[in-house]
């Protein structure tokens, strides 16, 4: 991808190239060897400082290599807020202690640095005030956060969410993506207590299988995993789960791909992400064999595939002649319709005007696909 710039620099020398994000934090100084004609390489702590970086490369004329990890220093440097999406998303840590043996994110982003809860707060604040109606937590590991709160005490993620949802005029919270052994009982009760808390959670799990997770080092077995989902599902028992898996792991073996197959009919999960096992340089899991065959990952991968899909079409069907409270979101593909999101992340479609944009309305379900409702809006002129 990168040589088709080789050209285009060689027709414009005063061009800057730049490659950016995880890859570059990784390989650094080998793309500019590789590729002489790039002239800034920078990792994803350094977004901020892109300006003064690219006036360095036309000041001085040679390549510049800004690596840097483990810092929040770009959150100093946030734009001034304008008028709010409808939803905004609100970084809150960054990084990865977990070092799951598949997974390039340590040692791109670096070790868990989390926001300080003020700073946090206070950027909500700002979005609720510009217009947002809905707030999404980010993180790597989002539910890992911990820091001191403004009251000087120490707060875990649970406590973190307890005062985001207070914020007024923010009408529904979500955050994104969690770890499993990062899940405790305070974040279970918290989708019981908090009413603006929406009823979705992302935990990806990867597989079903002991012998996997173990080589995966994530850190939990099957049977811990599905002790959390039940956990959830007793404190907040309409919770939608959807998950992450790779198939074709090295040294998979037919056993433990239907241990997986078992667990997502076990679990039911609304929706999952379903990949197929390819090295990442640098990684511990790339030191393995890469020993499942191109075949068999694509076999394993389509039943997975197909089973999720059946799953999440059940669970979609099941609404059906429901209300629900849609949070639209932007204009459909159809002409004159408009597109949001149930409480627990599920995507409708409804004739509606413009002017209900941003607001959450009764929506009656009269159609289910495979990854999307289509409804009726209930009370045209409901204001949320």
């Amino acid at each position: 991808e990168l040589g088709r710039y080789k050209h285009l620099k060689r027709r414009r020398p005063h061009l800057v190239i730049g490659v950016g994000g995880c890859v570059a934090q990784q390989e650094g100084e080998r793309i500019v060897q590789r590729a002489p004609y790039v002239d800034l390489v920078f990792g994803p702590q350094s977004y901020h400082k892109l300006p003064e970086m690219i006036a360095k490369v036309r000041r001085e004329r040679a390549p510049q290599v800004v690596l840097e990890a483990g810092e929040i220093e770009k959150f100093d440097h946030l734009p001034k807020p304008r008028a709010a999406e409808v939803t905004a998303y609100v970084t809150i840590m960054e990084g990865c202690d977990k070092f799951c043996t598949f997974c390039v994110v340590p040692f791109t982003r670096g070790p868990e640095v989390s926001r300080p809860a003020a700073d946090v707060l206070a950027e909500c604040r700002r979005m609720v005030e510009a217009g947002a109606k809905e707030v999404m937590l980010l993180g790597q590991n989002v539910n890992g956060w911990r820091g001191e709160g403004p009251d000087g005490e120490p707060w875990d993620f649970a406590t973190l969410l307890y005062a985001v949802a207070e914020i007024p005029g923010l009408k529904r919270l979500r955050f994104t993506t969690s770890h499993p052994i990062e899940v405790t009982e305070g974040l279970a009760q918290a989708f019981a207590e908090i009413p603006n808390l929406m009823p979705y959670l992302h935990l990806p799990v990867q597989s079903g299988s002991d012998r996997i997770l173990k080589a995966m080092h994530r850190g939990h077995t099957r049977a811990e995993y599905l002790e959390i989902i039940a956990m959830l599902r007793e404190y907040r028992p309409d919770l939608a789960i959807s998950t992450d898996f790779i198939v074709g792991f090295p040294g998979e073996r037919d056993e433990d791909f239907a241990d997986t197959l078992s667990l997502v009919e076990e679990v039911r999960f609304d929706s999952a992400y379903c990949f197929k096992y390819s090295p990442r340089p640098g990684t511990p899991a790339a030191e393995l064999a890469d020993d499942v065959p191109a075949k068999v990952k694509d076999e394993r991968l389509q039943a997975l595939l197909d089973l999720t899909a059946r799953i999440a079409r059940e669970k979609l069907s099941a609404k059906v002649g429901r209300v629900e409270e849609v949070l639209f979101e932007k204009p459909g593909k159809r002409p004159g319709d408009l597109e949001g999101r149930t409480p627990d992340f599920k995507i409708v479609h409804a004739k509606a005007p413009a002017r209900l944009i941003g607001e959450i309305v009764p929506v009656r379900i009269t159609e289910a696909y495979a990854q999307s409702l289509r409804g009726e809006v209930v009370v045209r002129e409901h204001v949320a």
